[in-house]
């Protein structure tokens, strides 16, 4: 979880960057009842909160919004 002292630009730029791809991705599954889009969506939305290092933080969400494409419909 964050601590007070945790915070950079780069990992809040990442948490909102990839935040707002999850939530879009999420809509999108919903709307077209389309599971693994909604499964990735809400992964991407909530992964942030359980990881502190910057760089594993973009590693795991480049990686995330890559399954978008690879494993579609």
């Amino acid at each position: 979880m964050f601590q007070a002292d945790d915070f950079s630009a780069a990992k809040i730029f990442a948490c909102i960057i990839f935040g707002a791809i999850g939530f879009a991705v999420f809509l999108y599954g919903k709307k077209n009842k389309f599971f693994r889009p909604m499964i990735i969506g809400v992964t991407l939305m909530v992964y942030p909160y359980f990881i502190s290092g910057t760089f594993f933080l973009y590693i795991i969400g480049i990686i995330l919004t890559a399954a978008l494409y690879f494993w579609r419909e």
